[in-house]
């Protein structure tokens, strides 16, 4: 049975189409509709509950130690406040998931793991755990709020002190105060998102997300704040070109094929002699631009201009922002470079489309 998180009478109040997600009900669109969700973010402010995450903690003498060997990414120059991007590999070199680091001290890290992958990813860690540390599964305490876009710094300056606003892309400031009117509430504020555009992820007592879930609706109002459902979530992230495990990563896909960070030196991890023995990648994840007329979608096949089939798509969708359709696709690392010319098979009619840099969408910090 689908869970809900604490924010889903606000969700039903505000019309909210709520579908199971991740082992959670979820909206996927308000009344607004995807495509005005997606444009309040990339023009303005949108809001998100994305309570459905998962928080897993690390602390003591060897938290970084348990750290560095889970995950790809070297955390050794990481400071107390900072969020790094990482993944879990399996020891044949496939991405277990994709998640973000917080270092609160140096021997205190917050792990952020996807919603669908929570069950599957606490028994991965806690399985290879050693040495002298405490670890815990926090997801129960924890909500999270996400406000995205270009207008975030204004609702949220009305709502805390900009002492407590990281000034940083992927910083946090643990201890935030925020006043949502009646009193007072401690917030991890988090300068990370999901969407390629600007803005913050929140944490919070899952007893105060109402509250805090209406205030900043309340000082967004102005602002074009909107609430947000799954549904923009995906098309902006895509636009951004930025991966979904079960996508763009799966078990078998390695970062390196994924594009994704990956210190082969200077560091151990499970699963990195793997990826070494596989040697160089023999298929590589890119962008494209859909020049013909249709969608590409997950699954469709991509083919050559001598009509031999090379590849996969692994997310597709029309880009609202941009105002064309675009897709991620894995086809060979040789050969397929930005500019070349192929083909994707929607329901049986051949699509032409063009190999295109990544990311589709990037804003300038």
């Amino acid at each position: 049975m689908e869970r809900k998180t604490p924010l889903f009478g606000e969700h039903e109040r505000s019309g909210g189409k709520i579908v199971p997600f991740g082992g959670y009900l979820l909206p996927v669109q308000y009344s607004t509709g995807v495509i005005a969700e997606h444009m309040a973010v990339r023009t303005k402010a949108g809001l998100f509950d994305v309570s459905h995450m998962a928080e897993l903690m690390m602390e003591g003498p060897d938290a970084a130690a348990n750290i560095q060997r889970l995950c790809t990414t070297d955390i050794s120059s990481m400071t107390d406040g900072q969020v790094k991007y990482a993944m879990m590999c399996n020891e044949k070199g496939g991405i277990v998931d994709d998640l973000v680091i917080c270092r609160m001290r140096p021997d205190k890290y917050m792990l952020v793991v996807n919603a669908g992958n929570h069950a599957k990813d606490a028994a991965w860690v806690e399985s290879h755990l050693t040495g002298d540390l405490m670890y815990s599964d926090i997801s129960e305490s924890m909500a999270q709020i996400a406000l995205q876009g270009p207008n975030a710094d204004i609702i949220l300056k009305k709502l805390c002190d900009g002492k407590y606003i990281p000034v940083k892309y992927y910083h946090f400031v643990e201890n935030g105060v925020m006043d949502i009117g009646s009193r007072k509430i401690g917030v991890l504020i988090s300068q990370t998102g999901y969407t390629g555009e600007h803005g913050y992820e929140l944490y919070c007592r899952p007893e105060d997300a109402v509250d805090l879930w209406r205030a900043l609706l309340a000082a967004g109002a102005g602002e074009g704040l909107i609430p947000c459902g799954l549904g923009a979530r995906d098309t902006l992230r895509l636009e951004a070109s930025m991966p979904l495990y079960g996508h763009e990563m799966n078990d078998d896909i390695s970062p390196l094929e994924a594009g994704l960070p990956c210190r082969l030196d200077g560091k151990d991890f499970i699963g990195r002699q793997a990826i070494i023995d596989r040697g160089r990648p023999a298929i590589k994840r890119v962008g494209l631009k859909i020049t013909g007329r249709g969608i590409a979608r997950e699954h469709c096949l991509v083919y050559n201009s001598a009509g031999e089939e090379i590849g996969w798509v692994s997310s597709g969708t029309h880009c609202p922002y941009l105002g064309y359709a675009a897709a991620m696709a894995y086809v060979p690392s040789a050969g397929y470079e930005p500019g070349t010319e192929v083909a994707v098979d929607v329901r049986g009619r051949k699509v032409e489309a063009v190999i295109v840099p990544l990311p589709f969408y990037r804003i300038i910090r």
